[in-house]
């Protein structure tokens, strides 16, 4: 049975959170529910993340071999497969193809960054305002209006493919990126520390640097004697070289991002990030209004996202720059 497949082979959520694939699944076939819904999450919406994209451009077939997968396993189901404005017109061709009278449905992203975290996804397809739900209960349980919903990222769902065919080697894709020689995608295993792909792909730096790792702009700040260990959440890798990155103009950048794309829901998260480009905007940063905001940000946001904010910013200031 492909759950057991999928426990065996310790499959992880490839979309951020690292959630047990084989568990989730379970979890929504055991639901006692007269409808069912799978979606697979092709937003992607983290700046310097882009292996989503490269697995819709490359491996279409398996992608959908995985949701097919799932609608076999999941009974009374039906499927989404969610996607970025640009991939839906990139993809939408091939992928309607290869879907062909399976009950799988394209479904283009009505927002932005924050339709990639799961809730917002739904209701993004519900067609309400695009912000994140209270959790619990968890889509597994009350998702896609009311019914349990498996929501699994393109990655994950490539992975599943592999495991059914006996095909998976434990590794995953990474986005590298930055100050590097070989921007772009590489499939390698997931226990690989960040220095070993750095080598591996011909991109360790010869001057002085720093990584963000995980994420995209939320990603952790890590200093060149901290990349031998694996990389987590979304499997980016950002290089900056350590002379020439203008720590205020990185975490500028960082925070007109946030701004672009916060939906307002929350106090915390809709002031903090209006507060912190105020600061970065003036001639001498106030670290520690800083610091209190982004504990704030940390510690009260409404969702995931929000408080994952504050990470990139005090790992620059504390462990890279003294601003």
């Amino acid at each position: 049975m492909i759950i057991e497949k999928l426990k065996k082979a310790n499959l992880k959520g490839r979309g951020g959170a690292g959630f047990p694939t084989g568990l989730k699944w379970e979890m929504v076939k055991k639901s006692r529910a007269k409808r069912k819904y799978i979606i697979c999450n092709g937003s992607e919406g983290e700046p310097n993340v882009f292996k989503d994209g490269f697995i819709l451009k490359n491996y279409p077939e398996e992608i959908i071999d995985g949701i097919k997968i799932a609608l076999e396993v999941i009974n009374d189901s039906s499927a989404y497969i969610y996607l970025r404005k640009d991939y839906y017109q990139k993809f939408k061709n091939k992928l309607k193809k290869i879907i062909g009278r399976s009950p799988i449905i394209l479904f283009k992203e009505t927002g932005g960054y924050l339709c990639g975290e799961e809730t917002t996804l739904l209701e993004s397809i519900e067609g309400k305002k695009e912000e994140p739900r209270a959790k619990p209960p968890y889509p597994s349980e009350a998702g896609l209006w009311g019914y349990p919903t498996l929501i699994n990222n393109v990655e994950t769902f490539y992975y599943v493919a592999q495991i059914a065919k006996n095909n998976y080697q434990e590794t995953r894709f990474y986005s590298l990126s930055g100050d590097v020689k070989n921007k772009g995608v590489y499939e390698l295993p997931v226990k690989w520390t960040i220095k070993q792909i750095l080598k591996k792909t011909n991109n360790f730096p010869r001057f002085n640097f720093f990584v963000q790792s995980g994420g995209g702009a939320a990603g952790e700040i890590l200093t060149d004697k901290e990349i031998n260990r694996p990389v987590k959440g979304t499997g980016a890798i950002i290089v900056y070289n350590l002379k020439k990155t203008k720590p205020v103009q990185l975490m500028k950048k960082w925070i007109n991002f946030f701004l672009k794309e916060n939906c307002g829901k929350c106090l915390p998260c809709r002031e903090g990030v209006y507060r912190i480009n105020e600061i970065l905007n003036k001639n001498k940063i106030d670290k520690k209004l800083l610091e209190d905001l982004l504990f704030v940000l940390k510690e009260t946001s409404f969702c995931p996202l929000g408080k994952s904010i504050a990470i990139p910013f005090r790992d620059l200031i504390n462990k890279i720059y003294k601003v």
